[in-house]
């Protein structure tokens, strides 16, 4: 792999982990705001929240595999 992908991955990762940042962000909003009035809203940003969370790892972890196959 090469450099300019490996760097093409690496800010993957950092837009992803920002996703997944602003989603938890989101649910502690959600749970220090609007809670209990707004606890219909609870299921649906929770699947967000944690698909964008898994999306990041998921990212990560290509990220990381490839990061150390090119360095072996």
């Amino acid at each position: 792999m090469t450099p300019e992908e490996l760097k093409a991955m690496n800010k993957a990762v950092r837009k992803a982990k920002r996703i997944a940042t602003e989603k938890a962000g989101e649910m502690h909003d959600l749970v220090e705001d609007r809670l209990p009035a707004a606890y219909e809203e609870i299921p649906a940003l929770a699947q967000e929240t944690y698909d964008a969370c898994k999306a990041w790892a998921e990212a990560e972890a290509a990220y990381k595999a490839a990061e150390a196959k090119s360095n072996g």
